[in-house]
């Protein structure tokens, strides 16, 4: 099935996405303004299944590289994105036909749709998170196979850097990041290239649908004024953690990631009672106020204002916001043993934290399991 972006989905996807970025993934906002104007002035962003997309198909995955508050203190141009493109084309020898994004989470599930408008591109219903992580290896494209490179990056000086020969992501993480902080801390890339088939082997689908839904929920809810929260859980298969106020917010920049610890105290139901939240860019763990884990990686985590359920990513949090932290099972594609060596605890370097899952399905649903 394919159908056309609408204004209406973009203002939903905005939500969407931010709360799927788990904290992280850079704000959508920017992203959703952009892609709204070139809607509005008559271009066509179609969205297509993935089992629609041909198998010879040539598909690139395109975003941004770099930390959220980079992004925050200095927008993008808009162009970044279509430049890397551009230059991976060029670089291939062929054109891509499809866009697919690297992850639902956060700004790199609206970049695709701009780029989508610009080129006049279909984008592809999946990614390869399920949700944002910080690093190129976590997308299930790396873990089940595609070969990373050739690779393009391109800052907001036009400056290109193309990437080859390299097998293995998380050596193209590496250097990518490098010279992404060296491009200012903030690029555009497209990367991987892939088959129509290999997008079907190794993308998670239906997760752009998934977060149009979701925003169309919370969007809902504060019209009927009724709980955002239990909006976002009935879509997401997600439980309520914890609902309290921001006390303490630790955040520091170390090697292009935004790392820090978020606490909250509770109130209602939590009154008395604690939350800590360790973060690098996105949210990776919530133990309460006894040190015991209540949602780990690659379980999502992430926080929401308690009364309109907009997403409260790492760069914004502060003291005296009052926030709800909810977990949503991973997808089964991150769950099996290849998954979790590649976004379990150990993989962030919690290596005395075993991975229990949260009860339930992403998004209410089991997508087919892989083997390891």
């Amino acid at each position: 099935m394919t159908w056309i972006v609408t204004p209406d989905h973009l203002d939903a996807l905005e939500i969407g996405a931010g709360i799927l970025g788990t904290g992280g993934g850079g704000n959508p906002y920017l992203g959703k303004l952009i892609a709204r104007k070139y809607v509005e002035e008559g271009a066509e962003i179609a969205i297509v299944d993935p089992g629609d997309v041909p198998n010879d198909a040539v598909v690139a995955s395109v975003g941004g590289m770099g930390s959220p508050t980079v992004s925050i203190e200095r927008l993008r141009r808009a162009d970044e994105s279509v430049n890397a493109l551009r230059a991976l084309e060029r670089h291939i020898g062929k054109q891509v036909t499809h866009l697919v994004p690297s992850e639902i989470g956060g700004s790199n599930s609206t970049t695709p749709m701009v780029v989508a408008a610009q080129c006049g591109l279909p984008v592809i219903d999946g990614d390869g998170m399920g949700r944002a992580f910080p690093e190129l290896q976590m997308e299930t494209f790396a873990m089940y196979g595609v070969t990373p490179t050739p690779a393009a990056l391109c800052n907001h000086h036009g400056h290109i850097a193309i990437f080859d020969n390299i097998a293995d992501a998380t050596t193209l993480e590496r250097y990518a990041r490098a010279v992404t902080i060296q491009m200012g801390g903030s690029a555009g890339y497209a990367f991987p290239v892939m088959t129509g088939a290999q997008v079907k082997e190794t993308a998670i689908p239906g997760t752009m649908s998934l977060a149009i839904r979701l925003g169309e929920a919370v969007l809902a809810a504060r019209r009927d004024t009724s709980n955002p929260v239990e909006a976002i859980c009935r879509v997401t298969g997600g439980v309520s953690l914890f609902a309290g106020k921001v006390v303490d917010v630790e955040r520091r920049m170390t090697g292009g990631f935004a790392r820090g610890v978020v606490s909250l105290e509770g109130f209602a139901d939590h009154a008395g009672q604690t939350l800590r939240v360790d973060f690098q860019n996105e949210n990776l763990i919530a133990r309460d106020g006894s040190g015991a884990v209540l949602a780990v990686v690659p379980d999502l985590i992430f926080l929401v204002d308690s009364d309109t359920g907009a997403p409260l990513t790492t760069e914004v949090l502060r003291y005296g916001l009052r926030a709800t932290a909810i977990g949503i099972p991973a997808p089964a594609e991150l769950r099996p043993e290849v998954g979790l060596r590649f976004v379990g605890p150990a993989a962030f370097g919690y290596d005395d934290v075993a991975y229990k899952p949260l009860p339930g399905s992403y998004a209410n649903r089991e997508a087919g399991t892989r083997s390891s």
